[in-house]
């Protein structure tokens, strides 16, 4: 029994270092989206750069969404350490966002155009 919980300890501290791992990797993807198009728009906007609003809010977009399929990998982990009914409930409402808010941004994406 004792060689059992050491086990099952381990495997929750692999599976929560994981869970970090990928939170800061989803983070890290979404702050860099936002600084790339603020970087975009800011020569946009100061020398002209030839390049359109259009593309710089898919390239935003789409870092959005990357960034937010990594905690769903985050939330799946959460649940596989503890497969509770809170965890799963949380699994659930990330899919949820994650799924309205590619859907929408992607909609509107291809429905406006800024230029």
């Amino acid at each position: 029994m004792k060689g059992y919980r050491m086990v099952s300890d381990l495997f929750r501290n692999i599976l929560q270092f994981f869970e970090w791992v990928f939170e800061a990797i989803g983070t890290v993807i979404i702050i860099y989206g936002g600084l790339r198009a603020t970087f975009e728009l800011l020569l946009y906007e100061t020398l002209k750069k030839p390049c359109s609003l259009e593309e710089i809010r898919k390239k935003l977009t789409n870092k959005i969404l990357f960034g937010l399929e990594f905690y769903i990998v985050v939330a799946i982990l959460g649940t596989l350490r503890d497969p509770s009914l809170s965890e799963l409930v949380l699994l659930g409402i990330v899919v949820l966002i994650r799924t309205t808010l590619g859907y929408f941004l992607s909609k509107e994406v291809k429905e406006y155009q800024f230029d």
